[in-house]
């Protein structure tokens, strides 16, 4: 608890102890997978989303990116008709616990209910920063979508060595017209570039130009997804009344958090991240 608790600091999580996923799945595993799920919506609506979708996962943790698209999918009957979908999702992820500990989940809460979903699943385990292009375990030119939520690094050396990996997973496993879906908190984002978020679009605009150039890419369209509508950033005690009368409550988590992590205060569901999309840069 006290490593993931690193994230409130603006320090960088190690995840490597056994009981990592459990807190996981009480603290952030449910806001993760409600951002996922409103990414895939974004990207059916601009309709970007084909029928047969290879998917890797970047720092994958337990799945969040599959989970998301799988209650989308599940959430469309009756409303819209989506024809049957094949999924290829390859979890890349240094983890074994987290990839263990989710498709646990995965089988008891997606693959036993009716579903549009049929999913083929790749587990590679391995780090990101041992991850070399001679490696074999990541087919090259295959993947429509490329997602890295939430893996990017406080500090500015780990950053660095990140970013130029992830580069180069990008430059060679990414189909020439596929897409590389980014989320990043929006804290994290404006510290990077040590700026301050305001109600400022264009400013806005630009900092997440930059941010997806780092990538070897250009952007395609964005999402800023919060709960208050506002760019600048409220107080806690203001925020703290903004949640009571506005946001929905963890009325099913609360006991469990309660129970196990010891947080007797009421718990809301909340959002704060940009939704980024994006291609290969043309040269």
């Amino acid at each position: 608890m006290e490593d993931i608790n690193h994230l409130k600091n603006g320090q960088d999580p190690d995840y490597h102890f056994s009981l990592t996923p459990h807190v996981y799945f009480m603290k952030y595993f449910l806001e993760n997978v409600y951002c996922l799920y409103l990414a895939w919506f974004i990207i059916y609506e601009a309709g970007l989303l084909p029928t047969k979708v290879n998917i890797l996962d970047i720092a994958a943790g337990p799945g969040t990116v599959a989970y998301g698209l799988a209650l989308f999918l599940q959430s469309t009957s009756g409303f819209f008709c989506i024809p049957q979908m094949h999924i290829s999702y390859y979890s890349l992820e240094k983890q074994a616990a987290f990839q263990f500990r989710g498709l646990q989940f995965w089988r008891k809460y997606i693959e036993s209910q009716e579903s549009l979903v049929n999913a083929f699943f790749r587990f590679v385990t391995d780090d990101i920063f041992t991850w070399n292009s001679n490696s074999n375990n990541i087919p090259e030119g295959f993947f429509d979508f490329i997602v890295i939520s939430h893996c990017f690094f406080s500090d500015p050396i780990k950053r660095i060595q990140a970013n130029s990996i992830y580069k180069q997973i990008i430059a060679a496993s990414l189909k020439p017209q596929g897409y590389v879906l980014l989320i990043v908190q929006d804290k994290k984002l404006f510290k990077i570039y040590d700026t301050y978020q305001v109600e400022d679009h264009n400013q806005e605009k630009k900092l997440v130009s930059k941010f997806v150039t780092e990538f070897g890419l250009d952007l395609v369209s964005y999402k800023y997804l919060t709960s208050t509508s506002l760019r600048t950033p409220l107080g806690s005690a203001e925020f703290g009344k903004f949640a009571l009368e506005k946001l929905p409550k963890q009325l099913h988590m609360r006991p469990m958090i309660q129970k196990y992590l010891a947080q007797n205060h009421q718990l809301h569901y909340t959002l704060d991240d940009y939704v980024i999309l994006a291609q290969k840069a043309h040269i």
